[in-house]
């Protein structure tokens, strides 16, 4: 039933906003993605599906448009360029191969089957090349939110999430001139870009610093002046023949370069949302009736999207020499269609280079996946290890791989289970106050980039999953005289510091086991299971507070602070490394 409502722009806003509210609240209860609370609120607000409330789709429209652009310019402020080198030659082989890869499975699979035939010409291209993009905002928020953001397969996702964009980018910048694609149009298009792109970085450089340096302390000033930038450079980029929408992306690729871009970001965030609230609203405005046809194709599209993930993500994961549980968690990480092709379709159709059932195929294909995929993330170790088990003939990396050294003559004293910021500093320490120690070390770890550089490194170290018992007996660590742990169990995955207790004192009772807690009930708990020593940082923490707070009563902290300072300054990247290298290591 319909209601007939004659509303005002004003009161379509409040409405879009407390129906999205209360269909997020749903989707929070059934823990899914937040963006189908927004589309499921701007379906029940339409007249295809809904209740007919917004009867005029066009009084939305312009909110819808001033959400689509502030959607740029936010991913264009998480396309940092630092990130972007730091993502390296990894990610930008693996996101160029599955871009291409999967734009090209979609032609051939939804062309063999004549989807979409007889319309427009571009019709089957774009649909290929939006299922070829994942979704930015809710792979991060899940991996932020199961903190497998720092992992190998998290900083593999990321970087790969890294480089679809860009291509995404090259493609708005042609996407105009689509209709007619003269060289010479496509042509003007770049430069029109590239020398866009050039004023933007030049002036972030030279002048924005002074302007965001004089106007840091007001938080209101802030504010306005990014939004100011981001439509300056928006109405600029369609004086000169681009979208708008590129030159919101364009904004924040210059923002997110200079020196306040974090200060930026952070103070935009409540406007941020509201406006993409009102994006994702506006889009499920616009969703069609679901015809079983348009219902079969987004499963279709979904599962599609999932296995042609898995076909081109995982050979060529494992070509680069990345194991086999990090290409498959990879995978499924990226397996949903993104919001950056809502955006894409969007503007198709608007360009009239395609017809509204594309949109209305990739929309209920975005519901759909993002639902599965959310599962996908969320139990992607478990799906992870039941595959592989599943295939018993598909050998592990072994210690003989590029990512160990050798193990002959090496005397496990001293075995660490996992390698992580906390590891990084001890072995920093020793290497500088103790190094002859630095030989008895041995470390189990299963990130190859992490390996490589103890290696480098003269680390004895071997890759390893220390969730399985027959990785820590194989590694042969039955010798050991400490065995550390200094993962807190937030960061482990497949297994606890409970568990590794127990299997290193079945293993190798002789040795003193250390572990890490996070809680007072823990610890208790880790000794009465026979833990030597126990880590708890919050009581360290607290110990050395106390330490600096009694040494300034007593004497001042100029002495404190000093020896800090100097420790620092010995240490370049955090970690046991002389000369920084060249691979990005967040965990070192």
């Amino acid at each position: 039933m319909q209601v007939n409502l004659h509303i005002d722009l004003l009161t379509s806003i409040a409405v879009s906003i407390i129906f999205a509210t209360l269909s997020a609240l749903v989707m929070r209860k059934f823990r899914q993605p937040l963006i189908l609370g927004y589309i499921l609120g701007g379906i029940l607000l339409g007249q295809k599906m809904g209740f007919g409330i917004i009867s005029d789709e066009t009084s939305i429209e312009l909110i819808s448009e001033i959400g689509l652009i502030l959607l740029l310019f936010i991913i264009g402020l998480e396309i940092n360029l630092t990130k972007l080198i730091d993502a390296g030659k990894t990610a930008a082989i693996a996101g160029t191969v599955q871009f291409f890869g999967c734009i090209a499975l979609g032609i051939l699979f939804f062309g063999s089957f004549g989807f979409l035939s007889g319309k427009i010409d571009f019709n089957l291209g774009y649909l290929a090349l939006a299922l070829s993009l994942s979704s930015t905002l809710i792979v991060v928020k899940l991996l932020y939110d199961k903190y497998e953001i720092d992992t190998l397969a998290g900083r593999t996702t990321l970087g790969i999430l890294i480089f679809q964009d860009i291509w995404a980018v090259i493609f708005l910048a042609i996407q105009p001139n689509l209709l007619q694609p003269e060289i010479s149009a496509v042509f003007s298009s770049l430069l029109a870009g590239a020398g866009l792109l050039s004023l933007c970085f030049f002036i972030s450089k030279y002048l924005l610093p002074k302007l965001f340096a004089s106007i840091a302390k007001s938080p209101e000033l802030m504010l306005t002046t990014s939004i100011s930038w981001c439509f300056l450079v928006s109405g600029v980029a369609s004086a000169v023949g681009l979208s708008k929408e590129m030159g919101a992306l364009i904004a924040g690729l210059s923002i997110a370069a200079f020196p306040y871009s974090l200060d930026v970001i952070a103070r935009i965030t409540g406007i941020r949302d509201f406006f993409i609230t009102l994006f994702f609203v506006a889009l499920g405005l616009k969703a069609p009736a679901i015809t079983p046809y348009l219902l079969g194709m987004s499963f279709l599209v979904t599962g599609f999207v999932l296995v042609s993930r898995l076909m081109i993500l995982l050979p060529t994961l494992r070509l680069l020499k990345l194991d086999l549980r990090t290409g498959l968690v990879t995978s499924l990480n990226l397996s949903q269609v993104s919001e950056f092709s809502l955006v894409i379709v969007t503007l198709g159709a608007a360009y009239h280079q395609i017809d509204e059932t594309v949109v209305s195929v990739v929309i209920l294909s975005l519901i759909v996946s993002l639902v599965l995929s959310t599962y996908l993330i969320i139990y992607n170790e478990h799906l992870v290890r039941w595959i592989i088990g599943s295939f018993k003939g598909i050998k592990p990396i072994k210690p003989e791989s590029p990512f160990s050294v050798s193990l002959k003559g090496t005397t496990k004293e001293i075995v660490l289970l996992g390698f992580f910021k906390e590891a990084s500093s001890f072995l920093f320490k020793i290497n500088h106050e103790m190094p002859s120690l630095k030989e008895r070390i041995f470390v189990i770890d299963f990130n190859p980039q992490t390996l490589e550089i103890l290696k480098k490194n003269g680390i004895a170290c071997v890759y390893g999953d220390i969730a399985h018992p027959e990785t820590l007996r194989h590694a042969g660590i039955g010798g050991a005289k400490v065995v550390l742990s200094t993962i807190p169990d937030t960061f482990l995955k497949g297994t606890t510091n409970s568990r590794l207790l127990k299997q290193i004192r079945t293993l190798c009772p002789q040795s003193a086991v250390i572990v890490t807690s996070e809680t007072i009930r823990e610890t208790r708990r880790f000794y009465e299971e026979g833990a030597d020593y126990v880590l708890l940082p919050r009581l360290l923490y607290a110990r050395h507070l106390f330490d600096v707070v009694q040494t300034q009563i007593l004497e001042g902290l100029d002495g404190l602070r000093e020896q800090q300072i100097n420790d620092l300054a010995e240490r370049p990247a955090e970690n046991l490394i002389k000369d920084p290298p060249k691979i990005s290591d967040p965990s070192l």
